[in-house]
């Protein structure tokens, strides 16, 4: 029971422990109030003044093990064994120490500023399990130390007896009555001989109770194992004592748990002649451990087991020896669950968190399911030893059809919706982490096919989702570790196959992966934002190389044009004009020996403010190619409007002119685009040109320019060369 609370606190308002000027002002408060609570239940010699002088630094290490990061409950067992050894050990001292803590000590020795209260509830709770284990722990020792003394003298009280019956009977039993631990003694057949009055009073003050029976016939069924095993080693003699936690039943049917200890008494003659057993109820304090262990593991709206409780039963059933060979895991996560936490409220967030976990208990039709909530609007249902993957999925289904029907809050009827991520497969491939990032994963791809649903792990497929998170998460290194370089594919005219110019591509060589193609990062850097940066990185390399071939005279007469790609997202950005003039400028290259590359879908589907800035570059004289023509949804109508220069067809169009003869529909398609490009005063370039033929043909058809393996691979800029120039032409 809590005292009750005086002063600023009492009014409800935390106070930090530097509140009131000094930093140490909130660990002398709790110290004082922690010294009301306690010091009646103490057996000590010191004034209230001088213990509350003895608490203050205790107070202080809570408080300082309370902030510590990482959290580390162990200092709370110090604080435990020091306050036993200011003999705080009545019966009544334990509650009233913990009581304060629970109630005082994120109060005035927590600043909610940088510890959150909710982190601080648990990290209170469990430095309350760490006090009361350091005070059991010390009790334990010193209730040995007594225990010890008197079996000393219980042993040397019975050998005096046939001396001095008289002398050694009035010290023995002055030691037996008086001791606050329970004692018993019992001859080698488990007959009990003797108790004192403080074992009948551990089971309910009848003395009768306790010695009609022998000790054989103490078992119960929550007994350590093996404990009847070491006891028959020492009624043989051989062991002198053990220790145990030891429950018993009581007259009334209550249980009691104690701190055992049996002793053997040996004759002059080294023979086994007594046993001596000491015991310490341990009853309210075995209940408060199991209270405060609830508390740590369970989450306090749902009632559920929480995150530590659901690791520990994943980590034994994944653990070698748990006897499990499969394991199925649904991890649920609810969709849209923020909409109502921001519309209704928290308060209504947190009964629809409480609904949603009663009916997910609901589906659990065995004890070989848990389910657990483990974070905000995620829940978690393990099962152990599944028949068959049928077993997982039908829970996960039970589980969406528990939530199908709308729950009735805050004068509403509020839908719920899910996705859920199942895992099934055998133990022992996966650690905790893996399965459950595997379940997680799955869970998100739920999501993202519409929700409401759940979906089965693919190994696979996560491993690519994983690698590509590890590609997201490595690109700012990589553009700063300068690992993407740049390679360049041949521009050829098509009248006389020279080259006209190149389109930089941009590569990754990856330290684990090796080079990567644009495919794989490209929208990865789009998708962050990275390809900003990227882009202006590779505009910067593409032009100065541009300018290099220029100052060589690589190209002849007519200079070499450099094609560079811009995403969607570069072509958003509100600097983009400003920078690309900068680049040309500190590169002093001509604006129209750049083409920036926009593919159709981000161009057609532009408005006239996003096509500003391209209309700004194309008056500058940069020009603009259309790239990728006919894999958007293609406006024929609309390229009248646009600032475009170049319409590169794509490779799809002309696949079809590989063959010989070539397909007589592609032929067509072709030479109506090259028309109707050529009226709308558009140059047009092919991609994807592999064989001699289709070069020929789209010769004929009027295209002014290709690019594919037919002339050459992508390259160092290098290939470029005067001497290259015949060969990278296909000549």
């Amino acid at each position: 029971m809590s005292p009750t609370p005086q002063g600023p606190a009492a009014s409800g308002r935390p106070l930090a422990p530097e509140a009131s000027g000094d930093p140490h002002d909130g660990y002398r408060r709790f110290a004082r109030i922690w010294s009301r609570a306690v010091y009646p239940a103490t057996a000590t010699s010191m004034t209230r003044t001088e213990f509350e002088d003895y608490l203050l630094p205790l107070a202080r290490t809570l408080g300082e093990a309370l902030h510590a990061r990482p959290f580390d409950p162990s200092p709370g067992r110090d604080v435990g064994a020091a306050l036993v050894e200011a003999h705080c050990t009545s019966p009544e001292a334990l509650p009233q120490v913990l009581g304060v803590v629970d109630a005082y000590l994120l109060l005035y020795c927590s600043d909610p500023s940088v510890l959150p209260t909710e982190d601080g509830r648990a990290r209170c709770a469990r430095l309350q399990h760490a006090v009361s284990a350091g005070f059991a722990r010390a009790l334990q020792e010193r209730t040995r130390f007594e225990q010890e003394a008197l079996a000393r003298s219980a042993l040397a009280a019975r050998e005096s007896a046939e001396k001095a019956l008289h002398e050694s009977e009035t010290r023995f039993r002055a030691v037996f009555e008086g001791a606050t631990v329970g004692i018993g003694i019992a001859d080698m057949d488990g007959t009990i001989l003797d108790i004192n009055s403080a074992l009948a009073k551990m089971f309910g003050g009848s003395e009768q109770h306790v010695r009609s029976r022998r000790v054989s016939d103490w078992v119960h069924p929550d007994d350590a194992p093996g404990v009847w095993r070491v006891h028959d080693e020492l009624v043989r003699g051989e062991r002198d004592h053990y220790r145990v936690e030891k429950p018993y039943t009581r007259s009334d049917g209550t249980v009691l748990w104690t701190n055992l200890t049996v002793s053997l008494l040996r004759g002059p003659d080294g023979e086994p002649r007594y046993m001596l057993a000491l015991m310490e109820d341990i009853t309210e304090r075995r209940l408060l451990n199991l209270r405060l262990r609830y508390e740590a593991t369970h989450d306090a709206l749902t009632d559920l087991p929480n995150r530590t409780l659901f690791f520990e039963r994943l980590e034994h059933v994944l653990s070698p020896g748990s006897g499990t060979a499969r394991i199925g895991l649904c991890y649920l996560d609810l969709d849209g669950f923020k909409t109502v936490n921001d519309s209704l409220g928290h308060s209504v967030g947190d009964q629809l968190l409480v609904n949603v976990a009663e009916r997910l208990q609901s589906c659990v039709a065995s004890p070989r399911h848990m389910v657990a909530r483990i974070g905000g609007d995620e829940f978690v249902a393990l099962v152990s030893d599944p028949a068959s993957r049928s077993e997982v999925t039908d829970l996960a289904r039970r589980a969406l059809d528990a939530l199908s029907c709308p729950i009735p809050l805050a004068g509403r009827e509020l839908p719920v919706r899910a996705s859920i991520g199942v895992v099934e497969g055998p133990v022992g491939e996966l650690t905790p982490a893996e399965v459950l990032r595997s379940a997680d994963i799955t869970m998100y791809r739920a999501k993202a096919r519409g929700g409401n649903r759940y979906e089965l792990a693919d190994p696979d497929r996560d491993a690519r989702t994983i690698s590509r998170h590890m590609l997201t998460t490595h690109l700012p290194a990589a553009l700063e570790g300068e690992e993407f370089f740049i390679e360049y594919q041949p521009l050829v005219r098509m009248e006389d196959g020279s080259v006209e110019g190149a389109e930089a591509l941009v590569r990754w060589a990856h330290p684990l992966h090796g080079v990567l193609g644009p495919d794989r990062f490209i929208p990865l850097a789009e998708h962050t934002g990275l390809i900003v940066p990227l882009g202006r990185w590779v505009l910067e390399q593409a032009v100065r190389q541009a300018c290099e071939w220029q100052v060589r005279g690589i190209g002849g007469t007519r200079p070499l044009r450099v094609n560079v790609n811009l995403s969607p997202r570069q072509l958003h950005h509100p600097e983009l004009v400003s920078e690309t003039v900068a680049v040309l400028e500190d590169a002093g290259l001509d604006p129209a020996s750049l083409c920036l590359e926009v593919t159709e879908s981000a161009l057609i589907r532009a408005d006239d403010a996003e096509l500003k800035p391209l209309r700004r570059l194309a008056d500058l004289g940069v020009r603009i190619a259309l790239d990728d023509f006919g894999t958007g949804y293609s406006n024929l109508a609309s390229l009248r409007r646009l600032p475009a220069t170049t319409l590169k067809l794509d490779r799809s169009f002309t696949r079809g002119l590989q063959q010989d003869p070539a397909d007589p529909v592609d032929l067509k398609v072709v030479e109506g685009i090259v028309s109707l490009a050529h009226a709308l005063e558009l140059a047009v370039t092919v991609e994807g040109v592999e064989t001699a033929a289709q070069a020929d043909q789209l010769r004929k058809l009027g295209c002014d320019s290709a690019q594919g393996w037919y002339y050459a691979r992508p390259g160092p800029p290098e290939r470029l060369s005067s001497r290259a120039l015949p060969l990278a032409a296909g000549q």
